[in-house]
C-alpha cells in the first residue's frame, strides 16, 4: 500500500485541517505520536531550550500576575502542549525561590501526544505536575493557561472567495497516489462564519484551535485567570497560505515526508484578539516577544548573571539572548497575546 493511502482510508477527499490533524496527531502514525521533534537531533528548537532565561522570565511574569489577583491560595497553571518539558521544568525550578507562591500553585500539562507525555514525565520528574486531557478536574481557583508555540501546531482551515462564493481547500489523491488540493464550495455553516470577515481573497481560519480554546475561555470566565500565548504570526490580515513544514531544521515541502516533518501555520493574532473580546475577556496589546521579554526585565537579569561568568559563558549567554530578542531571529516574528478576566490595569509586559 502506498504510504499516502493511509490518510484517505475513510474519505476520498478531506478538508485540509482534518487531513493535517491526522498527519500530526494520529495515535499510530502521527508526527507527534512517534518522534521527539525538539532539539538539535529533532526538527526544531523552541525558546525554552534556546535560553534558560526564557523560562525564568515567564516564571517571574506568572508570579506578578498571581500578585495582581491578590495572591489566591489556589492558583492553577496549565501548560498547553509542553513539548519536551523544558519550559515546565524551568518554571517549577524558579518558583521554588518564592515560598508563598510555591505553596499556592498547582501545575498541569495539557498534552495530546502519549509519546511526548512519556518524554515530559522523564524530563520533568516532579510530583507537583499532573497531566490532563481536559480541564474538568480543575474545580477551584483562577487558571492561567500558557502556550508557547502551541497554537501554530493546530491545523487551520483555508477558504478562498471566488465570484462572491466561498470555497474551502480540500486534499485528495490523484491516480498516481500524489496528494493534490482542490477547492470545494464551503458548507453553509462555514460560509456564514467566513462572511463575517472583511473583503478577502484567501483566509485561514483556526476552527480546530478554537474548539480547543473554548473550554479554556469557559473556565477563565467561571473562575478568573487568563491565557498567555507566545507564537509566530502576524497582526495585520494577510491573504496568504501560511502552511509551512520543517524537517531537520530545514524547510520541507508541505506534502512530502508526511508524518516525519513538522507542519505549522502562522497565527493570526488580530483574529484571536477579537475572538477573546467577543467571549468577554480583556485583551492586552499584542506585542513582540522581544518587547515582552525586555519589559519583564530579561536584559537586566542577563547582566546580573553575566557578572559571575567566564568570558566564554558570557558570550554564550548573550548569543542565546540575541536569538530570543533580535528581529533577525525570533524577536519580532514571535508575538505575545494575553487575554484575561482580571480588572487589573497593571499587567506587566504589554505597555
Amino acid at each position: 500500500m502506498h504510504s499516502n493511502n493511509k490518510y484517505f482510508k475513510k474519505n476520498k477527499i478531506i478538508p485540509i485541517d482534518n487531513f493535517f490533524q491526522d498527519v500530526l496527531y494520529n495515535n499510530s502514525y502521527g508526527y507527534y505520536s512517534k518522534k521527539n521533534p525538539f532539539g538539535l537531533k529533532g526538527d526544531f528548537v523552541t525558546a525554552p531550550s534556546i535560553s534558560p532565561l526564557f523560562g525564568e522570565m515567564i516564571a517571574i511574569w506568572i508570579i506578578s500576575f498571581w500578585e495582581n489577583l491578590n495572591q489566591p491560595k489556589n492558583f492553577n497553571i496549565i501548560e498547553l502542549g509542553s513539548g519536551n518539558g523544558a519550559l515546565s521544568k524551568k518554571l517549577i525550578k524558579t518558583f521554588k525561590n518564592f515560598s508563598s507562591f510555591n505553596n499556592s500553585y498547582n501545575f498541569y500539562i495539557y498534552e495530546k501526544s502519549k509519546y511526548l507525555r512519556k518524554i515530559q514525565k522523564t524530563n520533568i520528574n516532579n510530583t507537583k505536575v499532573k497531566w490532563i486531557s481536559n480541564f474538568n478536574n480543575i474545580k477551584k481557583g483562577p487558571l492561567l493557561f500558557i502556550g508557547n508555540e502551541f497554537f501554530d501546531a493546530i491545523p487551520i482551515k483555508q477558504f478562498e472567495r471566488k465570484n462572491n462564493s466561498i470555497y474551502e481547500n480540500y486534499v485528495y489523491l490523484d491516480k498516481k497516489n500524489n496528494i493534490k488540493t482542490k477547492l470545494i464550495k464551503a458548507s453553509l455553516k462555514n460560509t456564514n462564519i467566513i462572511n463575517k470577515f472583511k473583503k478577502f481573497k484567501f483566509i485561514e481560519y483556526p476552527k480546530l484551535g478554537l474548539k480547543i480554546i473554548n473550554p479554556m475561555i469557559g473556565k477563565i470566565n467561571q473562575h478568573g485567570g487568563g491565557i498567555l500565548l507566545i507564537d509566530y504570526g502576524y497582526i495585520k490580515q494577510k491573504s496568504l497560505n501560511t502552511l509551512q513544514s520543517v524537517k531537520n531544521h530545514k524547510k520541507n515541502e508541505v506534502f512530502s515526508n508526511l508524518g516525519n516533518a513538522d507542519i505549522t501555520s502562522l497565527v493570526n493574532f488580530n483574529f484571536l484578539k477579537n475572538y477573546f473580546m467577543e467571549k468577554k475577556l480583556f485583551v492586552e496589546n499584542i506585542v513582540s516577544q522581544s518587547f515582552f521579554l525586555k519589559k519583564i526585565g530579561i536584559i537586566e537579569r542577563a547582566e546580573i548573571l553575566s557578572l559571575k561568568m567566564s568570558f566564554k559563558d558570557k558570550a554564550d549567554l548573550y548569543l542565546r539572548l540575541k536569538r530570543l530578542l533580535d528581529s533577525k531571529y525570533m524577536g519580532d516574528l514571535f508575538k505575545v497575546i494575553f487575554a484575561h478576566k482580571s480588572k487589573s490595569k497593571n499587567i506587566v509586559g504589554f505597555k
